[in-house]
């Protein structure tokens, strides 16, 4: 602060409005004009002193709150009187520092547990007191009482920004927030953007991180029924957009939303391909509304996550699982996928043996990990990663006879006989286990790498939830911007050299009919077919690995009728031949793959181009390439905060970027406003 302000201790006090400084008196004089003269002229403008006019009392307010900044306090409005009593209109106004007074004790109760939050009050006793007067008519308030005796220390200029009457957030930066939070981007990387908008250092925005979430929590502080309300307007205004929108919903008696679920035109065309393997994810809720949330998602034939749709329920019990299924198979034309992987809950396994009678139920592997650290970390303490690794293993496994043998003796090592997960675990085997799954398709999702992408993608729905009403559009965000990068993937694969290992003419054939992620799939099997041995048999053929002498599988070969099987039934479980099933196909003289076994699910097919699809009912001019713009900032804070190196970077050339912006001229045009996405219906 500077040395004139900071070394002042003043106390200004008209004889005439005379009061003691404890705040409490209440007595009242008109000023003398003698000493308003004389204040007026020997004053600093940039102190407050007797006789000082005021237009209004909010006049009054700021000017001592830009002092009191400037000196490292805030004030606060203290008491307001009114002249001969109640009624008579405000004539006196007590502005006081941000310490004064005493913070009263509250009574203690047993039952209610108490805030245990230090005051910051501490008596001081700096004020400054205003009186309205009137002269020629002309109301306006004067200073009549001033004291900056200050009995804790003054902060600093760079502490006392901090303090909560100087943390301000606009107008504009809460839309701005608002439009951050639905891209799905952290409080931290919002703060950062803002930083580089506005051209400052790092920490120096008159808000903290605190104060945004804060906001975001206020966003949600809102009627459940007014929310709602919003959300069926927010459905029917993008389905009135796009006719290929789809959402139902069901009210309870007391006409309040009960459950609702949606899905996209992209999102309906994608599972007509990739609809075979479903994940349905109903393991988490949305905390601001406490509504369980559930997702459908499956992988495409670049092996990255695709969204099929997604719902919000009141209650996770067996009528709003069976629901659920039902809407979901109303979107999709009624095609139930062939497999569907849950978490481990009851109702659901009920629901879905009920509406989809016809699809293999499994449990997804990640899912039932993310619960071995409290599960198992205590109990086994020092081995809790060796029991893990082996636990994995089994996993693993191909044949039942294996399986069951492991888990005995990993039962047994680990002494591990009692515990009641173990034995739920033993008693869902044939759920989650691959030796029981083997026969069924899943598409890769099963295999730890895949499901911690489909994971990743699920969390980014989660990372930002604003309004309820809001969170269809977030939800079409994270899809827009999911497609966005996964065709930026796409093309990233494509253009790639695919490097030829085997020379087998199947080889180069698949690599022309498969997309990258497949063929590389594919390629590994055929690398190993060379290691196997095929030995022809009365009905069919026996392969092993060549340094082998027993064991083997059982492949079955109809040259004329282009059918191939293997008892690995690998092809049955992911779309791609087996490494037994290449060795007979190439003993045999045969030197493409049959077409029926490079499945259109994993084939290089043309898509129909997904991008801002979802988004073409909600956004449209201005507002829908404000929406892409936000994405892309997304993308760039993300990958900007992976090093300082990289973070340097970014701020150089946005730094001249937004030079660049603003030497442009505004177009009348360009600015029109977008339009509302909760427009009331008529």
């Amino acid at each position: 602060m500077s040395e004139d302000v900071g070394q002042m201790m003043l106390v200004y006090d008209d004889p005439s409005d005379r009061r003691s400084l404890s705040l409490d008196c209440t007595s009242s004089a008109e000023e003398s004009p003698d000493e308003t003269r004389l204040s007026l002229e020997t004053a600093n403008d940039m102190i407050p002193y007797i006789g000082q006019r005021f237009t209004t009392h909010d006049t009054a307010y700021e000017f001592y709150s830009e002092f009191a900044k400037r000196c490292g306090f805030s004030i606060r409005r203290h008491r307001t009187e009114g002249k001969d009593g109640v009624g008579k209109g405000l004539t006196r106004r007590y502005f006081v520092c941000h310490r004064a007074g005493n913070t009263p004790l509250k009574a203690s109760n047993e039952n209610k547990p108490q805030r245990n939050r230090k005051s910051s009050r501490c008596g001081c006793q700096a004020y400054m007191r205003i009186s309205k007067s009137t002269e020629l008519g002309v109301p306006d308030w004067r200073v009549t009482g001033f004291a900056n005796h200050h009995n804790h220390e003054l902060l600093e200029p760079s502490q006392v920004r901090f303090l909560p009457a100087y943390r301000t957030i606009s107008e504009t930066d809460k839309n701005r927030i608002l439009m951050f939070a639905k891209t799905g981007i952290s409080v931290q990387q919002m703060m950062r953007l803002l930083e580089l908008e506005k051209c400052v250092e790092p920490g120096y925005l008159p808000f903290t991180e605190k104060d945004v979430r804060n906001l975001l929590q206020s966003f949600r502080k809102v009627d459940p029924e007014d929310e709602t309300v919003d959300l069926l307007k927010m459905c029917r205004n993008i389905k009135d957009k796009d006719p290929n929108f789809k959402f139902e919903f069901t009210l309870d008696p007391g006409g309040r939303l009960e459950n609702i679920a949606w899905s996209y035109a992209s999102s309906i065309q994608l599972y007509e391909i990739f609809g075979d393997a479903v994940v349905f994810d109903t393991t988490h809720r949305l905390t601001a509304f406490d509504m369980p949330f559930g997702i459908w998602v499956g992988m495409n034939n670049y092996g990255m996550p695709c969204f099929f749709g997604c719902v919000l329920l009141r209650e996770e019990n067996l009528r709003s699982f069976s629901w659920a299924l039902k809407v979901f198979l109303g979107f999709m034309n009624g095609k139930a996928p062939q497999t569907i992987l849950t978490d481990q809950n009851m109702c659901l396994k009920e629901a879905i043996g009920m509406g989809m009678p016809t699809t293999k139920h499994a449990l997804c592997i990640w899912l039932i990990v993310a619960k071995f650290p409290s599960w198992f970390n205590a109990v086994l303490g020092e081995r809790y990663n060796e029991w893990k690794t082996e636990f994995y293993r089994l996993y693993n496994l191909e044949m039942i006879e294996d399986f069951e043998l492991g888990w005995r003796n990993m039962v047994n090592s680990f002494g591990l006989h009692t515990n009641r997960h173990i034995a739920s675990l033993y008693a869902l085997r044939s759920l989650w286990a691959l030796p029981f799954l083997g026969s069924h398709f899943f598409a890769g999702m099963t295999k730890t790498g895949e499901s911690k992408s489909i994971n990743s993608f699920i969390q980014r729905f989660l990372s930002a939830q604003t309004r309820l009403a809001h969170f269809v559009e977030q939800v079409a965000v994270a899809v827009d911007f999911k497609d966005q990068a996964g065709e930026q993937q796409t093309m990233q694969q494509n253009i790639q050299n695919i490097s030829l290992k085997t020379g087998a003419p199947m080889e180069s054939h698949a690599a022309t009919v498969l997309t990258p992620f497949a063929f590389s799939k594919l390629q590994e099997q055929l690398v190993l077919a060379a290691h196997y041995a095929s030995y022809q048999m009365e009905d069919g053929f026996l392969v092993r690995h060549h340094t082998k002498l027993e064991g083997g599988r059982r492949v079955y070969w109809v040259p004329r009728e282009d059918i191939i099987s293997c008892s690995c039934h690998q092809f049955e479980f992911s779309g791609i031949l087996c490494r037994h099933a290449l060795r007979v196909l190439s003993t045999g003289n045969c030197f493409q793959i049959p077409d029926r076994y490079l499945l259109l699910r994993w084939r290089r097919i043309n898509m129909p181009s997904n991008r801002h699809q979802n988004l073409q009912a909600i956004r449209n001019d201005h507002a829908e390439r404000v929406q892409l713009l936000q994405n892309m900032v997304s993308t760039l804070i993300s990958e900007s905060a992976k090093s300082n190196d990289r973070l340097d970077l970014a701020t150089e050339q946005i730094s001249v970027l937004i030079s660049r912006i603003r030497e442009q001229p505004i177009s009348a045009l360009g600015l029109r406003e977008p339009s509302s996405a909760l427009r009331s219906l008529t």
